[in-house]
């Protein structure tokens, strides 16, 4: 099969394999056990991967926090902003087109007793930071906004939006889970000082992910996993060694290669989008064709059912959207948000590049897929009534 879901998850990268490999074996340390080698060898290696992924993002190291992946580092976030500055900040903001997991902590938040405003997108995807002005209030604790939309792709405006919330008064947290190595980011120059990060997006392992949290000015998260103490009390529990090692190496292999392999993405995105155009010309690209990460292309097929159009792809492996709404017979919510009618939703696909989609294999996508949506078209116009009159 070709791999064409790059947003649901990475290939690991050979040589992020070949950094984890001592730590799955003689190097099995416990990072926190401080009285031998193992233990010390276990923790130099964490020391020097969180390095590596406080480089990717300008952060300082001990400003990252590692945790099971980005599910974990937004629900810390946005809840942990929230319990620890709840007493005089009651209300909370973020987008419609967020991640599940992000709107699910609102929601836990707002059974809570907070206050959330959902604001909307237009029909490109892209939030108006004017929109955010005006929501910000003198009680709002956190502004949630994604980098990179895990379904459409599209990028919003981070240091417009981050200088507004500061302005404001508010935490600023982003979910760069899909944006973290594949586009520049820097905390700093976005007055970000939240931000959720996963592994398993740039080409390392599942199971790991990190939250960054700014420390000057100092932000209070209060912890949801109570323990030993570990991550200097923010997420107690055992680290793993090998997890963290292959994050690290993943994201210092995506600092030193995205800006060849960023336009190389985009290139081999916009061939395949160009031969379908020229042979299905109704077909539609959603989300903003000027502000996104082409790597991800959401498209929809007028007249096809998406599932269906994905069945018949057996040899490409691509969805319909997020893999955790995979399965989901409602329409996605964020293709509602961007104004499609059910239908249209429907027929959409998501199609991932990455690191090793090949230009042969895009060009074996594109004939598959334009032979199969004219197939599908063609039988579904015989068996309409129609048709048979």
């Amino acid at each position: 099969m070709i791999y064409l879901d790059y947003q649901a998850t990475t290939p690991l990268d050979p040589r992020v394999r070949a950094a984890m490999e001592p730590y799955l074996a003689d190097k099995f340390g416990n990072p926190h056990s401080a009285g031998h080698r193992f233990g010390w060898e276990a923790e130099a290696a964490v020391d020097v991967a969180r390095g590596q992924v406080a480089g990717l993002i300008n952060a300082r190291p001990d400003e990252i926090y590692f945790m099971s992946g980005a599910t974990e580092a937004n629900n810390t976030a946005i809840k942990g902003v929230g319990l620890a500055y709840g007493r005089d900040r009651r209300h909370l903001v973020t987008v419609a087109t967020e991640h599940k997991c992000v709107l699910e902590s609102f929601r836990w938040l707002e059974h809570q007793g907070f206050e959330v405003t959902y604001l909307p997108v237009d029909g490109d995807g892209l939030l108006d930071p004017e929109a955010v002005r005006r929501a910000i209030r003198p009680d709002t604790a956190i502004v949630s906004v994604m980098a990179v939309n895990n379904e459409i792709g599209v990028i919003q405006p981070l240091p417009e939006i981050g200088a507004i919330v500061r302005a404001g008064g508010a935490k600023f947290h982003v979910d760069a889970a899909q944006a973290a190595g594949k586009i520049p980011l820097d905390v700093d120059a976005a007055a970000i000082d939240l931000m959720s990060l996963s592994a398993h997006k740039i080409y390392g392992p599942k199971g790991v992910g990190a939250l960054y949290v700014r420390s000057n000015p100092r932000v209070a998260v209060a912890p949801l996993i109570h323990g030993g103490g570990q991550e200097r009390g923010l997420r107690s529990g055992t680290l793993a060694p090998a997890l963290i090692v292959g994050f690290g190496k993943a994201a210092e292999i995506a600092a030193l290669e995205m800006a060849e392999e960023t336009p190389r993405i985009e290139r081999l995105a916009r061939r395949f989008l160009d031969q379908l155009r020229t042979e299905l010309p109704d077909v539609r690209l959603n989300g903003s064709a000027e502000r996104r990460f082409w790597g991800n292309l959401n498209i929809s097929f007028p007249g096809v059912d998406g599932d269906l159009l994905i069945a018949e792809l057996r040899e490409l492996a691509v969805s319909s959207g997020a893999a955790c709404a995979s399965g989901s017979k409602e329409p996605s919510y964020v293709l509602r948000a961007i104004g499609l009618p059910d239908a249209l939703a429907r027929a959409s696909i998501r199609f991932g590049f990455g690191r090793m989609t090949t230009e042969a294999e895009v060009d074996v996508a594109a004939r598959a897929v334009i032979d199969t949506v004219r197939r599908l078209r063609a039988a579904r116009a015989m068996s309409s009534p129609a048709s048979r009159v």
